[in-house]
């Protein structure tokens, strides 16, 4: 009774404030309010949303200070716009130590330029290659955790953001929005946040699913039309495109789910499956190459028993055909990180069939995927969450694939005696059952460790499968054999 006399009160108190001085005790209200529902896809009776004129003026409404902490919306949907905005504030008004917490930015990253070290400390949950350099240089940093883990940091507060930046369609007759492209952390971020500071794009596709929020939530909006980041694909290498005819022909059957990452393998993969029949994509990301299986009718997700019928994602990049493909169409569904992403949720898929790719591995089957030695690269992303998943699939049809080309661009092998030192584990030998490269497959299931070897050393590069075994020799004491 006494919260709602105070909601009370302060509805009579906005009826006699003007405009310029409402939008202060609105986040009151809207703060009182969220003790109760924080629900995105459900209005807030009562609140407007403070529509500006260009991302400076969200910016500066949405009084940015020190010590803040800001979450930032990811992948294809970075609100580029309202970073450079930040950037521009926080020096000019000499804002100092605000951490951003955000996954795998696209475009500029003004934020992480030394000179705005003291305005700004940049935090990746999934490092983006244009933070990367900075993060290797101590003026960054990055938080190692699972993607289906993400959300707990808001949902347990962990992380309380004050702001929230963000990036949407612009809102249809009833009031919603879309998140778009990505989806993943996002709910629960802006679920928490303090204030949310919305870039409002006709560019972005409009997706169902969890990717709807009312315009009520959204504090300050500003129009800013520009079409999104994009990965234009490339065509695989002959290295590449190999791999692609191993896991096609002998890894992918016929109604198998898939889940694949964004880059030259998995499109190779998927450039092989013309010939394959219902298909289903279960994945957190997925990219322009699932576009063309649609239109061939080989993805049609007819087999599965949750979400039959539907592409479940998170977020992705891709190119103006994937995201034209995305836009108000109900056949895809953009799904909660959390959900997508629960290995439980990935076990009940049939034939899961998770094709991730990695940095380097040793002969035992370990796994790096998130760092070059000490020199973080990445971040531990979904890959163990869909590795585990399929291997513990409940119909025992699941394939866990690591796949890499066998060297690097210098000739090194990727196969290694041990890990570089330094080099992180994200997934460990007791879950690899497969790694393909451009040399065959290699079966390790249970194998024991010279089994494994053995296997190892016959996808590796022929260059290097004499030092291999005599390294595995040393390592071991026995020979690898089959």
């Amino acid at each position: 009774m006494a919260a709602l006399k105070h909601i009370t009160s302060l509805s009579r108190a906005l009826a006699t404030m003007t405009s310029a001085s409402r939008p202060c005790l609105q986040h009151a209200a809207r703060k009182t309010y969220f003790t109760y529902v924080n629900e995105p896809s459900m209005p807030i009776p009562g609140k407007d949303t403070c529509w500006l004129k260009t991302a400076d003026e969200a910016i500066e409404q949405a009084e940015l200070d020190s010590d803040q902490k800001v979450y930032i919306q990811g992948a294809a949907a970075t609100p580029v716009e309202l970073l450079r905005a930040m950037t521009d504030y926080g020096v000019r008004c000499d804002v100092r130590n605000v951490r951003l917490y955000h996954m795998h930015l696209e475009g500029a990253a003004p934020f992480t330029k030394p000179e705005n070290a003291k305005h700004f400390r940049s935090i990746s949950l999934f490092i983006g290659g244009n933070v990367r350099s900075a993060v290797n240089a101590g003026t960054a940093d990055c938080i190692p955790i699972f993607l289906h883990e993400i959300p707990r940091l808001f949902n347990q507060g962990y992380i309380k953001p004050d702001l929230s930046l963000i990036h949407v369609s612009p809102p249809d007759d009833k009031g919603y929005c879309s998140l778009g492209t990505s989806v993943d952390s996002v709910r629960s971020a802006v679920s928490h946040s303090k204030r949310i500071v919305a870039l409002v794009n006709k560019h972005m596709p409009r997706t169902f699913g969890d990717a709807i929020i009312h315009v009520s939530h959204l504090d300050f909006a500003v129009e800013h039309h520009q079409p999104l980041p994009v990965h234009p694909v490339k065509a695989p290498s002959k290295a590449e495109q190999m791999i692609g005819k191993y896991i096609a022909e002998n890894l992918v059957v016929d109604g198998a789910t898939l889940q694949l990452g964004i880059g030259s393998i998995p499109d190779a993969v998927l450039s092989l499956l013309g010939n394959h029949k219902d298909l289903g994509i279960h994945s957190e990301m997925f990219s322009d190459g699932v576009v063309d299986l649609v239109h061939k009718g080989c993805i049609t997700n007819n087999q599965k028993k949750m979400h039959k019928g539907r592409i479940v994602g998170s977020f992705c990049v891709g190119s103006e055909k994937l995201y034209d493909f995305m836009h108000n169409n109900p056949f895809i569904e953009m799904l909660v990180v959390d959900y997508v992403n629960d290995l439980r949720i990935v076990s009940k898929q049939p034939k899961m069939t998770a094709i991730n790719s990695c940095i380097e591995v040793d002969i035992t089957g370990q796994i790096c995927s998130d760092s070059i030695g000490t020199r973080m690269y990445s971040g531990f992303g979904g890959q163990l969450d869909f590795i585990m998943g399929s291997a513990m699939s409940e119909d025992q049809l699941g394939k866990p694939i690591i796949a890499l080309q066998s060297v690097t661009a210098k000739g090194q092998s990727k196969i290694q005696p041990v890990l570089t030192l330094g080099a992180g584990v994200v997934t460990n030998r007791a879950v690899v059952r497969y790694v393909v490269t451009e040399q065959g497959i290699a079966s390790l299931f249970g194998k024991s460790l010279q089994q494994r070897a053995y296997e190892m050393i016959k996808v590796a590069h022929p260059d290097h499968r004499e030092t291999l075994e005599k390294s595995a020799f040393e390592r071991l004491k026995v020979m690898p054999a089959p």
